[in-house]
């Protein structure tokens, strides 16, 4: 059977007539609280995407959303972050009670500005539903009041300040985001302490069993163990350990490069091989540059 091609809306203003709410005060641009929305028994949102990024601030909600191949319940508040083009589906439509507000916005409003050209460096658009941000009750008030401050941006009359004011306020929301998202890595160190012991474990069983097959261990290979998007990866990996999840991976190799020059007679392209290199001279490249001695070097200080 053919799967259904997702449905996309394509404007501000078409998304606000399936909501059943009034047009936008902006054709780019639009808060819209959660209390108004109207889901209906329309089949769309079953699967659908849209072309405009999406900030998410509610809390209370019997409906599942689903976010690519993730669910997540909404009874508790949090704050999550999309762009365009990503699936969603809503199930259990209802119309019970939730709180908060959407911010949604075109590429266009935001593609002439500073923010344009840096929107890219804010990784939480791309985790995953299940990585969304826990906002305490103060953090939860001063998003909410960024919101509704934008929201009486938008229905004040447009002018030559507008839009300027407009793309600033949404600036300010993402990094104030930002701020709130490193505060939950720091607060949540005890779990991810352990999730830094699974990844060594994921990195040691794939180095011993996969490397000469299936080559270097990656990014997304990890992050797909580990249920998680590889963005939130190496973002936790930075707050504990400084390091990108790539740099962090490379270091885990070199560091197996270590142990078997220091304890086996391998020759250097055997090592290589054995860890994932497709070619030796990659290998004595990333090993210069990690420890500022050639493979042969480190080998010959043992000796």
């Amino acid at each position: 059977m053919k799967k259904a091609t997702p449905y996309k809306i394509n404007s501000i203003s078409e998304l606000h007539r399936l909501f059943s709410l009034k047009k936008p005060d902006h054709p780019l641009i639009s808060v819209i609280d959660f209390k108004l929305l109207k889901f209906g028994d329309s089949e769309i949102w079953k699967s659908f995407y849209y072309d405009f990024y999406c900030v998410a601030c509610k809390k209370g909600s019997s409906r599942k959303f689903k976010y690519g191949q993730r669910n997540y319940d909404f009874d508790e508040g949090i704050m999550g972050f999309t762009k365009p083009g990503q699936i969603f589906s809503v199930t259990n439509v209802s119309d019970d009670p939730v709180s908060g507000f959407m911010l949604v916005f075109k590429p266009e409003l935001i593609r002439h500005y500073r923010l344009g050209k840096v929107i890219g460096s804010y990784n939480f658009f791309s985790y995953s539903t299940a990585e969304a941000l826990h906002l305490s009750e103060k953090e939860d008030e001063i998003i909410i009041s960024l919101l509704q401050q934008m929201q009486n941006e938008l229905r004040n009359n447009i002018d030559q300040y507008s839009q300027d004011l407009i793309v600033s306020h949404i600036e300010l929301l993402l990094n104030y985001a930002k701020r709130f998202h490193n505060r939950q890595f720091l607060t949540r160190n005890s779990e991810n302490n352990d999730l830094l012991t699974e990844i060594e474990e994921l990195l040691t069983d794939y180095l011993d069993n996969k490397s000469a097959v299936s080559g270097l261990p990656t990014v997304q290979h990890i992050s797909n163990e580990l249920n998680m998007s590889p963005d939130y990866l190496s973002d936790m990996l930075r707050n504990l350990t400084g390091q990108n999840a790539q740099t962090y991976i490379h270091g885990f190799v070199i560091d197996k490069a270590k142990e078997l020059l220091s304890t086996t007679n391998f020759s250097v392209s055997e090592i290589a091989y054995q860890l994932g290199f497709e070619y030796s001279q990659s290998f004595s490249k990333l090993f210069k540059k990690k420890t500022n001695k050639t493979a042969l070097q480190y080998r010959a200080s043992f000796n």
